[in-house]
């Protein structure tokens, strides 16, 4: 393993700013045969963790089965890391989303320089895994999401991933500032992967794909191993609709069902209520069967609120 600084820029009082990369290479490359490369991004949004302990977890697996490995393996686990140390989802001092600065450039501001930075040094991967959380007031399931106009050669990945639901999205300009959209055009191909909660950690998602991101590498060669990774049939929006679910009052949101629950339409997803009066507001039903993919995790709404995203089979009532 050789752990890398891909960006530094001098800070005031002395600090400095070190975006690093850790770099775990097959000693067995042959030179006359490309070795394949995947790089593992996260951290762009500076609260967000999960994706460090997916890290953490096959950094520690490369560490022990490093006679398995074929390939490049490129770890980024905090691209943001002044907003990782602040507790800020986006570049302190600047107020910058990174996820909406790509491609950037050196002559840039000091947000345009990292991201520029990082799509350099991620270019030329044969695969990149964009790891994201939600915010504090949503749980995802483990989900890839896919922009249409890749997904032809993206799809047949997310597959491998052991995530529970694939959500293939139309492009919007936003998008196009993205880290994703951007390796994606410089013909990477780019996966993001959605899950968990955000300044949280659960550790049953991180173990879950990591057994995906494994399983990718073993079918890709990037890895050779006789482990076989048992890895779920993913629920996926090219066969269904996705249908949300917003608070119709501002309340106490007391959840009925699991996340990730398979359910009917007609069944209980919560009650909001309020805590002075004791009285409930308003009770939120499944307007379609499907599988609860996201659910409210903070439990203070108001009126529009995501409560709840199902997806589920095509309906005609939209």
């Amino acid at each position: 393993m050789i752990i890398e600084e891909i960006f530094t820029s001098n800070l005031p009082v002395g600090e400095k700013l070190a975006i690093k990369r850790a770099r775990f290479e097959s000693t067995e490359i042959n030179d006359n045969k490309k070795a394949k490369r995947i790089s593992i991004v996260s951290g762009i949004h500076g609260d967000e963790l999960e994706g460090q302990l997916v890290i953490y977890l096959l950094a520690d697996w490369l560490n022990k089965n490093s006679e398995k490995l074929r390939g490049i393996v490129d770890l980024y686990p905090a691209v943001n890391s002044l907003g990782v140390d602040t507790i800020t989802r986006g570049f302190p001092l600047y107020d910058v989303d990174l996820n909406r600065a790509f491609p950037g450039s050196a002559q840039e501001f000091l947000p345009g320089q990292v991201v520029h930075a990082l799509a350099n040094d991620v270019r030329g991967s044969d695969i990149a895994i964009d790891i994201h959380s939600s915010n504090i007031f949503l749980r995802e399931i483990p989900q890839i999401r896919i922009n249409k106009e890749f997904s032809k050669d993206t799809l047949p990945l997310a597959k491998e991933l052991n995530c529970d639901f694939i959500w293939i999205h139309d492009a919007v300009t936003v998008l196009e500032a993205t880290f994703s959209h951007t390796l994606n055009s410089m013909g990477t191909k780019t996966l993001v992967v959605e899950m968990g909660v955000g300044m949280r950690l659960t550790k049953e998602y991180g173990n879950q794909l990591l057994i995906g991101i494994l399983n990718l590498m073993k079918k890709e060669g990037i890895i050779e191993c006789e482990e076989n990774f048992d890895v779920r049939v993913p629920f996926s929006s090219e066969i269904g609709d996705v249908f949300y679910l917003n608070a119709p009052r501002s309340g106490l949101f007391v959840p009925a069902l699991d996340h990730c629950a398979i359910i009917k339409e007609g069944n209980k997803i919560g009650d909001i209520v309020d805590p002075l009066s004791g009285t409930i507001l308003s009770t939120l039903f499944a307007p379609n069967d499907g599988i609860l993919f996201t659910l409210r995790e903070y439990p203070v709404v108001y009126e529009g609120s995501l409560i709840a995203r199902i997806f589920g089979e095509k309906s005609g009532k939209n």
